[in-house]
């Protein structure tokens, strides 16, 4: 949590995500003196982390205050360094916990082994179904669809992820509907013993957590719906089976067309000196969608500070601190050009 600055960038956790988001709506109202052309009205939520539970209901009960022509949400990245970026585009989510259970209780495996399946190796073997053989997601049901390619290659995405050496790209599309308009599901995690701690017993009961992101458009509930069903329905050998749903985030899609958004690109061309890029986003902003519903006559703007090697979240999340000044910079801008 200790601020480093090294090579241009400040090191630290929430140095992006999302300190510098406050902090280029502080830099906007302090670069017009505090006093901005327009009024200004800054809003601080503290659980989109947590799926921010809390906020339609704080929407709909001070619905007066917050009503604005324009909502500037700074929670997202740009396409790279140097290039700005307005999200028009982001993937829901649904997760859950699922699982297994063969046994009772542990059993020898020397004295049952061969006859009953341990808890492990089912729940891996209904892990696998989740996707097809080429890595696209096989779950029944769920919306997707094309994106703009841009101008995004295999061996730009293989760097920023840290791919190891071989690895292959799995599903199919293009690389940014895979990221932004197809469903993907990743197993965020197993309980089961420790291979350390690991003895000669049959694992009677092993549990996952499983994560499926949302495609725009896609209802979350009904999401969650065919997860369920599909681990039900291919559990195999008679194990038993249950399924916990867990966070659910709804997608958004935002026509970004109208007065307001020529102002941020505008805003965005000047303090950057290129072309803005509208982009998707593959992860999730439970927010967007409570504003958007909250305040449906408002236009929204999700910016960001962030870039391809922000590792938001992780240790060594970090903030490019140019690009940081001309989000700001861009910010005061757009303040001026709403103003005209």
């Amino acid at each position: 949590f200790e601020p480093t600055e090294r090579d241009g960038r400040l090191f630290g956790r929430g140095a992006a995500d999302d300190k510098a988001g406050v902090m280029a709506h502080v830099a906007a109202v302090l670069a017009h003196d505090g006093k901005p052309p327009v009024t200004v009205t800054a809003f601080i939520e503290g659980e989109e982390e947590t799926g921010s539970e809390n906020l339609p209901a704080f929407l709909e009960a001070h619905r007066d205050a917050l009503q604005a022509d324009v909502i500037v949400l700074a929670d997202s990245t740009n396409w790279r360094v140097g290039q700005p970026s307005l999200t028009v585009s982001l993937r829901g989510l649904v997760d859950c916990t699922v699982e297994v259970r063969t046994l009772g209780h542990s059993v020898h495996s020397g004295f049952v082994g061969g006859v009953f399946p341990d808890a492990l190796t089912v729940l891996s073997r209904l892990l696998a179904t989740l996707h097809d053989e080429e890595g696209s997601v096989a779950v029944e049901g769920l919306l997707a669809e094309e994106a703009d390619p841009l101008d995004l290659t295999e061996e730009e995405l293989r760097e920023q992820a840290a791919a190891v050496p071989g690895l292959r790209a799995v599903g199919e599309g293009s690389l940014t509907s895979r990221l932004w308009t197809r469903p993907a599901i990743s197993v965020l995690g197993i309980d089961a013993p420790r291979v350390q701690e690991a003895s000669n017993t049959l694992v009677p009961a092993a549990r996952a957590k499983i994560s499926l992101r949302l495609a725009p458009g896609q209802d979350p509930q009904a999401a969650m719906e065919a997860l369920t069903r599909h681990l039900e329905e291919r559990v195999e050998w008679g194990a038993q089976v249950a399924v916990t749903p867990g966070a659910i985030a709804y997608p958004a899609r935002i026509r970004a067309a109208g007065p307001a958004y020529d102002a941020v690109r505008r805003a965005f061309r000047e303090a950057w000196g290129t072309e803005p890029v509208d982009i998707g986003a593959g992860g999730t902003i439970p927010f967007v969608q409570a504003f958007m519903e909250a305040l449906p006559d408002a236009a929204i703007l999700v910016t960001g500070v962030e870039d391809p090697d922000t590792r938001a979240h992780g240790t060594d999340e970090s903030l490019h601190l140019e690009d940081f000044e001309r989000v700001c910079v861009a910010e005061a801008l757009l303040l001026r050009e709403l103003a005209t």
